[in-house]
């Protein structure tokens, strides 16, 4: 079977997850995520039964979670996602960024802490650079 620039570029771009309650924000991360190449963002959850379930099945390169999110918490995903062996890039987003929260979370595992308010521009290039450390770049692929 012979495979297309799309599939090729599939297999070479970083998986990201992206979690979080808000809709608004959910669009706005993908939005900044369709311009950065070799990034393919693989689904969105706003709730945390439905992230875990999409997590397991798709199993991303990178994750973004939310702390705070619909039937949960994204500290308790994490917690899960770490137990169950995954280990992506895990970013987490919030706009509760009290010291005991960012502390909390680095223990479990996340690989990022930000402040929406505060730190929220810091994504893209946070993304662009793990992109590049991913692998190779699609020209590099063609």
């Amino acid at each position: 079977m012979r495979q297309t620039l799309s599939d090729r570029f599939s297999e070479l771009a970083m998986r990201i997850f992206v979690a979080d309650d808000s809709a608004m924000l959910r669009r706005q991360i993908i939005g900044q995520l369709c311009g950065l190449s070799g990034v393919e963002v693989v689904g969105q959850a706003q709730d945390v039964s439905e992230a875990l379930r999409a997590i397991r099945e798709l199993k991303p390169d990178v994750v973004t979670l939310d702390v705070q999110m619909i039937g949960g918490s994204g500290i308790e995903l994490l917690k899960i996602i770490r137990r169950d062996g995954q280990r992506p890039v895990v970013l987490m987003l919030t706009n509760h960024a009290h010291p005991r929260y960012r502390e909390k979370c680095l223990e479990l595992g996340a690989d990022y802490f930000l402040d929406k308010a505060r730190d929220f521009g810091k994504l893209t290039e946070i993304l662009r650079r793990l992109a590049e450390r991913f692998g190779p770049s699609v020209a590099e692929a063609t």
